[in-house]
């Protein structure tokens, strides 16, 4: 599992990037090795680059006072995002106490196929754009890189590439609710939760049940239990005709995927984690699973790997209007073969 340090990302780049003003400012210290437009970039974001989240860059650009004002940035991606792709249209900085501030310096981006573009409409000569790429389902597993430029009035222009960067293969789904004796079947194939009705039609789908018991001097609790784990694993549940797969459970604690828990945590589970788990020898069945306690498990047909997230757990009430125990879990899939 990989593990990230987080940060406040800051460009060490030797160029003006105070609160973008009019250019014939004295306030904007333009080092003297700056002689025509310039520009940087880093990536913000860290971890996996997951379909579904953003890719976040910061894009800086400037060029001296006495050339003249930038009147353009763009960035061009070797996919299209998915919707919510946008380049900034105000230029943020890092005040003395650690908030963002911004100054709009254009208007809105516009985003036509791989390109997002802001036009200036201020006078400036500095600027930091922000960048967040949604990473559309048709780039997993492939790797997508970024050009990035800029252009001034005076017709100077410059650029900057960043990448490629490699898409996880991964499949998400977040907080999905079981419940015990209603929607209780999990299916890591469709990475959803089913009735017992809906079960029996999909019987070779699912890979456990989740119930909750308070069993005098067990520790059961809240468990996801492999429907072939056995009766004494299944109290008082009737499995649909067919539900009978045997699913490798590994329980584990203190590994808060970040996309799954959405925790402050720089813990990530990637594409290369889930072949290096072994699963053999382990049981059938997690019992007294708690809040942000993780699962991994291998599909019976060995197609699919799965990370499952505890989110929360429920204990419910006999008062009728307080719901079913019930199980908020994430999960990341990866398909085996």
């Amino acid at each position: 599992m990989r593990h990230f340090k987080f940060f406040h990302a800051t460009i060490a780049l030797s160029l003006a990037l105070a609160l973008p003003t009019a250019c014939n400012s004295d306030d904007i210290p333009t080092p003297a090795t700056v002689s025509s437009l310039s520009s940087d970039c880093i990536k913000r974001s860290l971890g996996p680059n997951v379909a579904g989240w953003d890719i976040e860059f910061v894009y800086a650009m400037a060029l001296p006072p006495e050339a003249g004002r930038i009147v353009s940035a763009r960035v061009e991606a070797s996919i299209a995002g998915a919707e919510g792709t946008q380049l900034e249209h105000r230029s943020f900085h890092t005040d003395i106490s650690g908030s963002d501030v911004f100054e709009t310096v254009g208007n809105p981006c516009v985003t036509s196929g791989t390109a997002s573009e802001v036009t200036f409409t201020v006078d400036t000569c500095a600027a930091s754009l922000r960048y967040s790429y949604r990473i559309p389902a048709e780039a997993k597993g492939r790797k997508v890189e970024f050009t990035f430029s800029a252009r001034a009035a005076n017709g100077q222009e410059t650029s900057y590439r960043m990448g490629p960067y490699e898409v996880s293969m991964v499949d998400v789904a977040l907080d999905l609710v079981a419940t015990d004796g209603e929607k209780c079947y999990l299916s890591v194939a469709d990475m959803a939760v089913y009735s017992a009705s809906e079960a029996a039609s999909r019987a070779d789908r699912i890979d456990l049940v989740y119930l909750y018991r308070d069993i005098p001097g067990i520790t059961f609790a809240h468990s996801f239990v492999s429907p072939a784990a056995g009766a004494e694993y299944l109290p008082g549940v009737t499995l649909p005709a067919g539900v009978n797969n045997s699913t490798p459970v590994w329980k584990v604690y203190h590994l808060w995927d970040r996309h799954l828990s959405r925790l402050q945590y720089g813990h990530y589970v990637d594409d290369m984690d889930f072949p290096a788990i072994d699963l053999a020898g382990k049981p059938n069945y997690a019992i007294n699973v708690r809040n942000e306690a993780g699962m991994w498990v291998e599909t019976q047909d060995g197609k699919y790997r799965a990370y499952i997230y505890v989110n929360t757990v429920n204990p419910g009430s006999s008062n009728p209007d307080i719901p079913s125990s019930s199980a908020k879990i994430s999960l990341k899939r990866y398909t085996m073969k």
